[in-house]
C-alpha cells in the first residue's frame, strides 16, 4: 500500500512515542515471576542475579514466586501479562520444554506466546541418597534397584528430576518408584528424612547437606566431573551415556517491543559477563551463559524437539 504525503510525513510521529518509551525503559520495577517453590534451583538462580541486574537495568527486579502444575501457574501469569517487558517468566527445562509433551493441553506454547529476553545459564543436578543408606556408589544403587525391582524409590519436585531418574532406569535395565513433590526442596527433604531413596537435586543445596555429611552424592549429571566437588563421579563414569544439564532463560508476553526485548538483552548480556556475577554463580553450581533473543528461541526450540524425544523413548507418558 502507498502512503500518501501527509500519512508519510505522520509516520515518524506516530513511531516516536515507542521509541521515546523504549529509550527511557524500565521505568519502574521488572517482576520475575518463578513457576517454582522459594529454595528451588529456578528460584536460587534468579535470586542471585536480581542485584546486579537491578544495578545495570537502573530498577528494582523483584521476584514473584507463583509455583503450581510443574511451572504452568507462574508461567500462565506472564502469558496474560501486559506485553511492556516489566512482567517476564523463567522458562526451564521443565515448563519450557517438557510440559510441551508431559501436560495435555497445555495452556501456553513456550515459543510462540512468549518473546525470548535472554538465556540464563546451566547447571547440573546431583543424585543423592540418605546418609545412612547402603548405596555408596551408583553402581551400589544399581544393584540394589535390580534386586528390589519396583521397591526403591527416588522423589522429584519437576519433570526435569523425573526425566533424569527415569533415564537412569532405562540406561541401567532398572524399575524405580517414582514419588512427586511440591517442589525440589521438598524432594530432598523427603531424602534427608529417610523417607526416600534417591533424588535429583540442584548441585548447590545438595552439595550443602553433602559437606554437611546429612546426604551421600553419588554422581553428577554432567558428562564429566564438576569442578565445584570434582571428588564426586559423573553418574556416566558407571552408566555410558548418562548426562543430563538443566537450563533457564528469561521471556516476556509475546508482543513486548522489540526495542524493550533488545534493551533487557543487552542489560542481562553485561551482568552475566562480570566476574563477579560468574565466581558467584559458579560457586552455586551454574554455568552462566548469555544469548541474543533469537539464539535464545532457536535453542528452546531444539531442546523441545530432543527433550521431547527423550521422553518418549523413555516411556513417560502426558497426564
Amino acid at each position: 500500500m502507498k502512503l500518501s504525503r501527509r500519512q508519510a510525513l505522520a509516520a515518524p510521529a506516530l513511531l516516536a512515542p515507542l521509541s521515546a518509551g523504549a529509550q527511557s525503559w524500565p521505568d519502574r520495577p521488572v517482576r520475575i515471576v518463578i513457576g517454582f517453590p522459594a529454595g528451588s534451583v529456578t528460584d536460587s538462580l534468579m535470586r542471585n542475579l536480581i542485584e546486579p541486574l537491578s544495578r545495570e537495568l537502573g530498577q528494582t527486579v523483584i521476584i514473584d514466586n507463583r509455583p503450581g502444575g510443574n511451572g504452568v501457574v507462574g508461567t500462565m501469569a506472564v502469558k496474560t501479562a501486559a506485553p511492556d517487558g516489566y512482567t517476564q517468566a523463567i522458562l526451564s527445562v521443565t515448563n519450557g520444554a517438557l510440559n510441551t509433551y508431559l501436560v495435555r493441553n497445555l495452556p501456553y506454547d513456550p515459543i510462540r506466546d512468549f518473546a525470548h529476553t535472554g538465556f540464563l545459564a546451566e547447571a547440573p543436578y546431583l543424585l543423592v541418597v540418605p546418609a545412612n543408606s547402603p548405596a555408596r556408589s551408583v553402581a551400589d544403587l544399581v544393584e540394589m534397584a535390580k534386586r528390589r525391582p519396583g521397591e526403591l524409590t527416588f522423589s522429584h519436585g519437576n519433570f526435569s528430576a523425573l526425566i533424569g531418574s527415569q533415564l537412569l532406569c532405562k540406561l541401567t535395565g532398572t524399575r524405580m518408584l517414582g514419588v512427586p513433590s511440591r517442589g525440589g526442596p521438598e524432594a530432598l527433604t523427603e531424602v534427608l528424612a529417610g523417607r526416600i531413596d534417591s533424588t535429583l537435586t540442584d548441585f548447590a543445596a545438595g552439595l550443602a547437606q553433602v559437606r554437611e555429611g546429612r546426604v551421600r552424592a553419588l554422581g553428577v549429571t554432567s558428562p564429566n566431573a564438576f569442578p565445584l566437588a570434582p571428588e564426586i563421579p559423573p553418574i556416566s563414569a558407571s552408566v555410558p551415556g548418562y548426562e543430563l544439564i538443566v537450563w533457564f532463560g528469561l521471556a516476556a508476553p509475546q508482543g513486548t517491543p522489540a526495542p524493550v526485548v533488545a534493551r533487557f538483552n543487552e542489560a542481562l548480556g553485561k551482568v552475566l559477563a562480570q566476574p563477579e556475577t560468574r565466581e558467584k554463580l559458579g560457586r552455586l553450581g551454574y554455568a552462566p551463559r548469555a544469548m541474543s533473543p533469537e539464539q535464545w528461541r532457536d535453542f528452546l526450540q531444539s531442546q523441545i524437539m530432543s527433550l521431547t524425544q527423550l521422553a518418549r523413548e523413555i516411556g513417560l507418558e502426558p497426564s
